[in-house]
């Protein structure tokens, strides 16, 4: 007999499963907001935002366009997880409003106030822990509930980010807060489907070595770089947290490499996942080098490289896999596919770049900004039937 999981949606499309909503309007929010971002850094431009201009941009990445991201992803991963019916319909109507109410607040908070503009941007991520807690709870999915703890982080980190733009003006730790709570899910749930994607695509399609199954090395990898990242949270400039970030690095390089990626260079949409890991070991190394050579590197080497880099490129590979799978296409590369990531890791490139080498600053600032429109404006356009129309039938 069919699951209650199984009863046909008859709704419209784009409310049928998570990742529908909050990829599009993720993904084209985060074309959207680069765009804004280059005029206002330069000063062309004014936001009806308290935040100052650079803390605008970084927390609109994190709770604006990430937040999405991973809502998407968990509301569409949750179901498989606990064999529940997936959160669609007016429910996730609601959700979706909550998020754009939050981007609406924050753009705004100028005229209503930074405690109201706080109390509405929490509440997304509040509603989406809650949700997410409760389905594997009732799925008694217990293996998988560490995933609320880095969202709990996010909301903790957000309610900070508030409170020190406003009391400080400006955010500092609660930045560093939120991106090792996102770079740990990235370890966590990364460290999970790349080497189950690259296996099934190698058992097919090209036999012969395989992933290495998670064992005491990946352990040990996530045992030195979670440590890493609260170090770097309290003491960003200690030389205890440079001497963890090399190790860091070198441990994440060993995990990536037993993963078979350099046998996938055939398929865009396996070996882009090795490449946006890649990013999290270069995000180690750019920060041991950032205090022991801060002359050289800028402190913001590392968050760009874990940013726009690990982050940025992660969440699109995993956007166009899932968009692909959920909507009855194969899952197969596109030359407009694989145009985004090109797009994608040019900006990633261009941003580290800029942030470590003093010359062609501006020029850099462009590719970077007109690489993430690209990418992310373009996935959300050129894509837009997989966000609308049902799913294809088999």
């Amino acid at each position: 007999m069919p699951t209650h999981r199984s009863q046909p949606w008859t709704g419209p499309a784009i409310l049928s499963y998570g990742f529908r909503p909050f990829f599009f309007l993720g993904s084209l929010y985060a074309g959207v907001s680069v765009m804004l971002w280059l005029p206002v850094f330069y000063g062309e431009l004014e936001l009806s935002t308290l935040f100052a201009p650079s803390d605008w941009h970084v927390h609109e990445l994190f709770y604006g366009y990430l937040s999405a991201i991973l809502t998407g992803f968990l509301f569409t991963a949750v179901p498989n997880w606990t064999g529940r019916m997936p959160i669609r319909g007016y429910p996730l109507l609601v959700l979706v409003l909550v998020w754009f109410a939050g981007r609406i607040a924050i753009g705004f908070s100028s005229h209503i106030g930074w405690a109201p503009a706080m109390a509405i941007d929490l509440a997304f991520l509040a509603s989406i822990g809650g949700v997410i807690a409760r389905e594997i709870i009732k799925g008694q999915n217990w293996k998988n509930l560490k995933v609320v703890i880095p969202l709990f982080v996010l909301l903790v980190a957000n309610g900070l980010f508030h409170l020190e733009a406003h009391f400080y003006g400006i955010s500092d730790i609660s930045q560093r807060l939120a991106m090792a709570a996102i770079i740990t899910l990235i370890m966590l749930i990364g460290g999970r489907i790349i080497p189950s994607f690259t296996r099934n695509w190698l058992v097919r399609e090209n036999p012969g070595q395989l992933p290495t199954p998670f064992n005491t090395v990946d352990k040990a990898s996530l045992l030195v770089a979670i440590p890493t990242l609260l170090s770097w949270v309290a003491a960003p400039q200690s030389m205890v947290t440079a001497v963890l970030a090399l190790l860091a690095a070198i441990a994440q390089f060993i995990r990536l490499s037993r993963w078979a990626g350099f046998r996938t260079l055939r398929d865009p949409l396996v070996i882009i996942l090795h490449i946006s890991y890649a990013f999290i070991p270069v995000g180690f190394l750019l920060l041991a080098l950032s205090i022991l050579v801060p002359d050289a590197v800028s402190s913001l080497a590392p968050m760009h490289a874990w940013g726009a880099g690990a982050a940025g490129s992660m969440t699109m590979s995993v956007m166009v896999r899932a968009s692909f799978g959920h909507s009855g296409r194969p899952l197969k590369s596109t030359m407009v596919t694989n145009l985004i990531f090109v797009s994608l890791l040019s900006a990633a490139i261009a941003r580290i770049t800029a942030a470590i080498v003093d010359g062609h600053t501006d020029l850099l600032l462009h590719i970077a900004a007109f690489g993430w429109f690209f990418a992310f404006a373009g996935f959300a356009l050129f894509h837009i039937p997989l966000f609308f129309k049902a799913k294809r039938k088999a």
